[in-house]
């Protein structure tokens, strides 16, 4: 899928996301991180692909699932 460079929607998306991660709801926090990523795919200055943020998304979600990413000194 391509997508056409379009600052105007990028900014657009962005904002929403500030917005929404403003709200401090439990899920909002994810839910900016994909309009943020989503908006990379408008913004002439980046090179991302769906692909890359549906494999990115999917990551962050399943880390998230199973209860976050353990440092090595933190007890499990």
């Amino acid at each position: 899928m391509s997508v056409d460079d379009d600052p105007e929607t990028a900014t657009a998306l962005r904002t929403i996301a500030d917005e929404i991660r403003r709200a401090e709801e439990p899920s909002n926090e994810q839910i900016a991180a994909i309009l943020y990523r989503v908006s990379d795919l408008y913004d002439p200055d980046e090179s991302t692909t769906t692909q890359d943020i549906y494999l990115n998304m999917r990551n962050i979600l399943n880390v998230k699932e199973h209860g976050g990413i353990r440092r090595g000194s933190e007890p499990e």
